[in-house]
């Protein structure tokens, strides 16, 4: 399945450590990454998903695909600025969040509309009608987590 991963451009080295993490992880488990294709979250994600042999996919606010950063198999650019971040969530089957800032919160919103299965890791405290935002501990279980609520 493909899984959005969501969060912050700019990261702490722990922040960047646990989203390499979840990439490898879900590589582990032959789910594909999908993300923003950017720095920070992004950038951690692919490149623990490349470390296992992962693909990744990275959904770009930038008009040029050569922005992508440098473990996105398939870049994809959009020059849509922030708007891109309805296409994140919109292209995965489930979506990890992780830690970030207003843009994270955004796309936790759109896996709402889209109705997404939300698995929080580190993020926002969200919880709506619209979204139900499951929280864990570890990047394992957030694997774990996506693939029980994507098969429901």
């Amino acid at each position: 399945m493909r899984v959005s991963v969501i969060g912050g451009g700019t990261i702490t080295d722990g922040q960047a450590n646990r989203a390499e993490e979840v990439g490898r992880e879900l590589a582990v488990s032959d789910h594909t990454v999908v993300c923003g294709g950017g720095s920070g979250t992004m950038e951690a994600v692919c490149r623990g998903a490349k470390s296992e042999g992962g693909t990744t996919i990275g959904i770009l606010p930038d008009a040029d695909r050569d922005a992508a950063n440098e473990y996105v198999d398939h870049p994809i650019a959009t020059g849509l600025g922030h708007a891109r971040n309805a296409l994140v969530p919109l292209n995965g089957d489930a979506v990890i969040a992780l830690t970030g800032g207003a843009g994270t919160l955004s796309e936790i919103g759109f896996a709402g509309i889209y109705d997404r299965p939300v698995i929080g890791l580190e993020t926002h405290d969200v919880s709506t009608p619209e979204i139900d935002l499951e929280t864990v501990e570890t990047p394992a279980q957030a694997v774990a987590a996506v693939e029980t609520a994507a098969k429901s």
